[in-house]
C-alpha cells in the first residue's frame, strides 16, 4: 500500500508531456530505473545550451588574450580588475540601494570577511594560472586544470552536502577521456607547446589555481542557491576590485604604463572585459539550476572552441581527435546532468528570501532545476 502511494506521488510529480523527447524505453542508472523520455527533457537542453554559452565567453576572452600577446601586452591583473570594476559600478551599487538586511551595510556587518575570502581565491585563481603559462608546458596545464572538478565534488560533499551517485563519477571519467583526446590532438597536430623553464613549479600553480577556483565555485554556489545572485556578484565586485587593484599597482605599474594605446588594442581589452563580465554575470544562473560541478564539466569544452577559431584565425592544424573529444566531453556532460543529485541538507527546500534585485528570468530559468531535486529528495526519503 505504501509502495503503491509512493508511486503515485512521484507520477503525480512528473512533468508535462510536452516536456519529453524520447520514447518509453528505460535505462538503468546504478541501482535506478529512468524513462529515457525523463531523462532527455528541454530542461536538460536548455543546460547544454546554458553550459555552451559560457565556454563561448571563455573562447572570446582566449581568441582576444592571444592576439592582446601578440601585440606584446600581458597584463592578466589589469584585464581582471576591468572586469570586477565593472561588477561592482552594477551590482554592488544595486545592493547600496537595497534596504534592510540585504544592504550593502548589513552584508559587510555580518559576512565581510566570508566575501573577502571569496574574493581573493577568485582574484589569484586568475592570477596563478596565467603564470603557470610561464613555467610549464599547455599540456600540462590543460590536464591538472581539470584537478578542478574532483576538488570541487569533494568540497561540495563536506561543505555544501551534496551526495552523487555512481553515474556522476563515470560521467566526471568520461569528461575528463574527452580531455585527454584533446591533448592528444594538440600533441599530434604539432601545437605549441609553451616554455617548460621549471615543470615543478608550473604544475604545482595549475594545481593550486585549481584549488583556488574550487574554493570560489563551492562558495559561488552556495550563496546563489541560499542567498541571491545579486549579493554574490555584488560582493565579488567590490572585494575583487579592491583586491586586483592592489595587485595591480604593485605588480603590473610598467607594463601597463608601457602600452601603446590605440583603437587595435581598446577593442581587444572591451571584448575580453565585456566577455568576462557576461561569464560572471550568466554563470550564477547556470550553476542555480545545476551544479558549480557541472557547470565545470560544461567549461572542458572552452578550450575546444577556442581551437576551432583557432583553426581560422591562427592557422592551427585541424585533428578529427578535436571532434572526437568534443563528442567525448558532451556524452559524460549529458550523463552528468540526466541523473539529478541531491542534498543531505536541502536548504533549497526552505523558503527563501525573495531576491527584489533579480530578473524573473533567472528564477524562471531555476524553477526546472528546483522541481527536479524536490523531486529527487522525495524520491530519497521513500527509498
Amino acid at each position: 500500500m505504501t509502495e503503491g502511494r509512493n508511486v503515485l506521488a512521484l507520477k503525480e510529480m512528473e512533468g508535462p508531456e510536452d516536456d519529453r523527447l524520447c520514447g518509453k524505453w528505460r535505462i538503468d542508472c546504478c541501482l535506478d530505473s529512468y524513462n529515457l523520455r525523463d531523462v532527455f527533457t528541454w530542461r536538460l537542453l536548455k543546460t547544454i545550451a546554458m553550459g555552451q554559452v559560457l565556454s563561448l565567453l571563455i573562447c572570446g576572452t582566449a581568441v582576444s588574450c592571444e592576439y592582446l600577446a601578440k601585440a606584446k601586452v600581458e597584463t592578466p591583473m589589469l584585464q581582471s580588475f576591468l572586469n570586477y570594476a565593472l561588477l561592482l559600478l552594477t551590482y554592488t551599487i544595486i545592493l547600496s540601494f537595497r534596504k534592510g538586511e540585504q544592504n550593502i551595510l548589513q552584508i559587510l556587518k555580518t559576512k565581510w570577511w566570508k566575501y573577502v575570502l571569496m574574493g581573493l581565491a577568485d582574484v589569484e585563481a586568475n592570477y596563478v594560472v596565467v603564470k603557470a603559462y610561464r613555467f610549464t608546458t599547455l599540456t600540462s596545464i590543460q590536464l591538472l586544470d581539470c584537478f578542478v572538478i574532483p576538488v570541487l565534488m569533494l568540497l561540495s560533499w563536506f561543505f555544501l552536502k551534496t551526495r552523487y551517485k555512481p553515474i556522476h563519477f563515470i560521467a566526471v571519467a568520461v569528461c575528463l577521456l574527452g580531455v585527454g583526446a584533446m591533448v592528444g590532438a594538440d600533441i599530434l597536430a604539432g601545437r605549441s607547446q609553451g616554455s617548460a623553464i621549471d615543470v615543478v613549479l608550473g604544475d604545482g600553480l595549475v594545481l593550486l589555481s585549481a584549488i583556488l577556483y574550487a574554493v570560489s565555485n563551492m562558495c559561488q554556489e552556495h550563496t546563489v542557491k541560499n542567498l541571491s545572485r545579486v549579493e554574490f556578484l555584488g560582493m565579488m565586485g567590490l572585494f575583487g576590485t579592491l583586491i586586483s587593484g592592489f595587485q595591480l599597482a604593485v605588480l603590473e605599474t610598467r607594463a601597463v604604463a608601457a602600452i601603446k594605446w590605440n583603437p587595435h588594442i581598446s577593442t581587444l581589452f572591451a571584448i575580453y572585459v565585456l566577455c568576462m563580465y557576461a561569464l560572471y554575470s550568466f554563470m550564477p544562473v547556470v550553476v542555480k539550476m545545476t551544479s558549480a560541478t557541472a557547470v565545470n564539466l560544461s567549461l572542458l569544452t572552452a578550450d575546444l572552441f577556442s581551437l576551432f577559431c583557432g583553426l581560422f584565425l591562427f592557422k592551427y592544424k585541424f585533428s578529427a581527435l578535436y571532434i572526437i573529444s568534443f563528442v567525448v566531453i558532451m556524452v559524460g556532460f549529458i550523463m552528468f546532468n540526466a541523473v539529478p543529485m541531491y542534498s543531505a541538507l536541502p536548504e533549497d527546500l526552505e523558503n527563501p528570501a525573495e531576491d527584489p534585485a533579480e530578473d524573473p528570468a533567472d528564477r524562471l530559468l531555476s524553477e526546472d532545476g528546483d522541481a527536479q531535486r524536490l523531486e529527487t529528495l522525495t524520491a530519497t526519503a521513500v527509498l
